[in-house]
């Protein structure tokens, strides 16, 4: 198999995703809002479902044509040789988005396609019925301005589903939106990483699977590991193969700092980071940012080393996490004070409060908008100098 992939993503993480997809050395095909399209082999696969971060799911790409009406939609799809994907007892259900198309009610785009495949697999095994006993495949029939787009889902639950999560607190980020944030800052595993409202820890503990080169799939399952077209063996393989390339705890350099000052929400954290396994690479603890010292922190190296260059990446309070104004007076004071009293150090930070750059009474160096969910916000990121 040798077909096109997409990888969707969330508004203003293409970037991200197209980089990753990059890192797996898949030759990227294009780039558009939402999604990044790439070249790829059952192997290909296996490595986006393990290795992606920040994409939400991973597509195989069937065809892409232009239809205006059922015939045409009926006709192109039944064309396509569904029979070399799914097998005699495959189990298939059809999904439908349609934007500013001729063909406008998915219901009926779904039954038409529906019935184009069954008609296409029955010729094709010889047979009037289709059990629909084996495994699971989903079919997405997406179309924007007449232009159809068929695809099948290999992911199954979406790829922020790792698996870790055990406890939450209210409003809790997508876990590919945590790594993303990571990801867009400074931050490598030879620095210190500090998230002083990490809530149920989920972007300290992104950082850590990054820190320790872990891969964010190697824990849970997906929707193709049963299809006939991959062998396990490739499974298999490539699981053992992440599994080989983990950096140990004890090799990582940097830290990893979460904190938060509601007891509840550390608790959560850490039961979280226990799950994910990264326990060892993370210091979770409760703490009031108004009250932070790095001076005071354990370690061998102070402010004047290893924390000189420190990276803040935070999920502010916004929305259902969303404070008393004293409150968040209070976050945002702490940290103007930590980035005065330490030049080096830089603040990423997400939040839906278009008056962070006055609260931090500084222009931010960049500003990316994001959505966590269906909230817009920005992504704010005030670089700190670099120090040698």
């Amino acid at each position: 198999m040798n077909t096109e992939l997409i990888a969707t993503a969330t508004f203003g993480l293409e970037a991200v995703v197209r980089r990753e997809v990059q890192a797996l050395g898949c030759d990227v095909i294009k780039t558009e809002d939402g999604k990044i399209t790439y070249r790829g082999d059952e192997r290909t696969i296996v490595r986006s479902n393990l290795w992606l971060r920040s994409a939400d799911r991973v597509l195989l790409k069937m065809a892409e044509f232009e239809a205006k009406t059922f015939e045409e939609l009926f006709q192109k799809t039944t064309a396509l040789e569904w029979e070399s994907l799914i097998p005699k007892d495959g189990r298939f259900t059809v999904t439908c988005t349609t934007v500013k198309s001729q063909l406008h009610h998915p219901p009926s785009i779904q039954s038409i396609a529906k019935k184009a495949i069954v008609d296409r697999m029955s010729r094709a095994y010889g047979v009037q019925r289709l059990p629909e006993t084996g495994a699971d495949y989903t079919v997405k029939v997406t179309l924007l301005k007449d232009r159809v787009t068929l695809t099948v889902d290999t992911t199954g639950a979406g790829l922020h589903k790792r698996g870790y999560r055990v406890a939450d607190v209210d409003a809790p980020i997508k876990e590919t939106l945590a790594a993303a944030l990571v990801q867009l800052s400074f931050w490598n595993r030879d620095r210190v990483l500090i998230d002083p409202c990490c809530g149920s820890g989920t972007i300290p503990i992104e950082a850590a699977l990054i820190a320790g080169n872990i891969a964010p799939g190697l824990n849970r399952r997906f929707a193709c590991e049963e299809w006939e077209c991959i062998s396990k063996e490739i499974w298999k393989k490539e699981r053992k193969a992440a599994f080989d390339v983990i950096i140990p705890a004890r090799s990582v350099n940097g830290q990893i700092l979460a904190r938060d000052i509601d007891s509840a929400a550390v608790k959560a954290a850490r039961a979280n980071a226990l799950e994910a396994g990264v326990e060892e690479y993370l210091r979770i603890e409760r703490g009031d940012i108004a009250r932070f010292d790095p001076e005071k922190e354990p370690g061998p190296e102070s402010v004047e080393g290893l924390w000189k260059n420190a990276v803040i990446v935070t999920n502010l309070p916004y929305g259902m996490r969303i404070g008393s104004d004293a409150e968040i007076r209070k976050i945002y004071d702490a940290l103007k004070r930590l980035c005065k009293q330490n030049p080096g150090w830089s603040v990423f930070a997400i939040t839906s409060d278009k008056e962070m750059e006055r609260q931090m009474g500084r222009k931010a160096d960049r500003r990316r908008k994001l959505y966590n969910g269906n909230i817009e916000t920005t992504y704010y990121q005030f670089h700190g100098v670099k120090l040698g």
